[in-house]
């Protein structure tokens, strides 16, 4: 019997939030019909507003809090609610940790069929504010005024700022100076529905090493250069051009207009070359507790061989060398890789090797052709792995895995056809990269116990 939704839109009612969904909704229940309310925390009762009405649930926002929660916090960020960035800053820090190892509970058991699994507590910061060494902002035109921000969520609707707390200040401040140079210059902001105007985004990037890189984004030429570059304390300014009728942020065209080409940044004690295009975390705090869970679940022995799929720059791999025999590092972006063979000569480093290619072809071409890795670790994008990266990793007989995730719903998806190859989960632990965004990376471990498993060994070549 089908159920039939009682409820209409712009109704109102009274909840009691019950739970907390992996994307930070509040989640209540009447009349068996399930409300996700936005902005409402577990233990509270609220007066909302349907705005949305489905066979089996009602989207609605919130009137009045009828009963705060005790853990509700006072939000640090003027924007909150209307930027689309940080769904859980009303909710006390503690309590955000709570919410994300359940997050990937939830996940690992709802979406991966795991069983009797521990996920331990996630691990938080100190300080949880300031933490993003980089900041990808659009500009518009508001109010008569080219303004930077963030867009609402699930629209392209601008919500200027002046500034994130959860922005390293540095960053924001670069931010500001581009709108200050386009509003004295009259720059035209580009617009997304009729293609028109100039300027389209900055991207600002900061190292623990104390150097900023910033790269203004325009559709065409960039006008007013020279005042631009007078106006940018920064170590290195890049224009990037980007002509398409496109949300995506770079186009091909990267000019370098003054200092360095590349920036350092450096995470336990390995220097990294750093290019507009590269791929690190964003908070160099938890990246090195990251990394080193990573490479201590990984346990690597120094006459293993270490196949690090998505490497992006290295900086996993690289990590990995240290301890081990040889490794092989497959990413996709040709300029990653470039990054990660000159991060491989500049720090020493002559047992790692990098191959450019899709991870999907690439690792079951070198597992064909007879590579049969220790152990592989697996950083891959949100999206999670290609069906290819997994059945290789199965084929090449690896008795252990390291999966890095930033999203548990596609590595719980991963895992569970993982378990289809005979790998069960023996580790999982959640590292908070994101304070008070309900984004999580998590760093799961995986073991094989094989039978009649022939090692066949893979010499790579040495980093050049």
């Amino acid at each position: 019997m089908s159920l039939i939704n009682p409820f209409r839109k712009n109704q109102e009612l009274v909840l009691s939030i019950t739970g907390l969904t992996s994307e930070g909704q509040g989640v209540g229940r009447s009349d068996g019909v399930a409300f996700f309310v936005s902005f409402a925390l577990p233990g509270e009762t609220v007066n909302v507003h349907v705005i949305k009405v489905e066979k089996r649930y009602c989207i609605a926002k919130i009137v009045d809090i009828l009963e705060p929660s005790p853990n509700r916090a006072e939000p640090k960020c003027e924007a909150f609610e209307k930027c689309g960035g940080c769904a859980l800053m009303h909710l006390s820090y503690p309590e955000q940790l709570k919410a994300k190892t359940q997050f990937v509970r939830d996940c690992l058991e709802r979406l991966g069929g795991v069983r009797n699994v521990t996920v331990s507590d996630t691990i938080g910061m100190d300080d949880p504010w300031r933490y993003r060494n980089k900041g990808s902002f659009p500009f518009g035109f508001i109010d008569g005024t080219v303004a930077f921000g963030f867009y609402a969520e699930r629209s392209h609707r601008l919500i200027p700022l002046f500034d994130c707390p959860i922005e390293d200040a540095r960053v924001t401040a670069i931010a500001r100076s581009v709108a200050e140079w386009a509003n004295r210059n009259h720059i035209r902001v580009y617009d997304e529905t009729t293609g028109k105007g100039v300027l389209r985004a900055c991207v600002v990037r900061v190292t623990s090493t104390g150097e900023r890189m910033a790269v203004v984004v325009t559709k065409g030429d960039l006008p007013s250069k020279d005042s631009l570059i007078r106006m940018l304390d920064v170590e290195s300014l890049y224009h990037n051009r980007n002509d398409k009728q496109t949300n995506v942020i770079f186009g091909d065209s990267f000019t370098l207009l003054k200092g360095k080409s590349q920036l350092i940044e450096e995470q336990n004690g390995i220097r990294f070359a750093v290019s507009p295009q590269s791929f690190l975390q964003v908070n160099p705090v938890m990246t090195r507790i990251l990394y080193d869970t990573a490479l201590r679940l990984l346990n690597p022995k120094q006459n293993e061989t270490i196949a690090d799929v998505y490497c992006g720059i290295g900086t996993i791999s690289l990590a990995i060398a240290r301890h081990a025999g040889n490794v092989i590092g497959i990413e996709c972006v040709p300029q990653a890789i470039e990054d990660a063979r000159k991060n491989a000569r500049q720090n020493g480093v002559k047992n790692a090797e990098f191959i450019c290619g899709l991870a999907e072809d690439v690792l079951p071409s070198l597992v064909k052709n007879g590579m049969r890795p220790d152990a592989i670790v697996i950083d891959p994008p949100r999206k999670g792995c290609e069906e290819p990266v997994l059945s290789a990793i199965a084929e090449s007989g690896v008795n252990r895995i390291v999966y890095v995730s930033c999203n548990p719903a596609t590595l719980a998806r991963d895992v569970k056809i993982l378990s289809g190859f005979g790998y069960t989960v023996q580790a999982v632990q959640p590292v908070d990269m994101f304070p008070h965004t309900q984004h999580v990376e998590t760093v799961c471990c995986l073991y094989h116990q094989k039978k009649d498993f022939i090692y066949v060994s893979y010499e790579p070549k040495n980093a050049e």
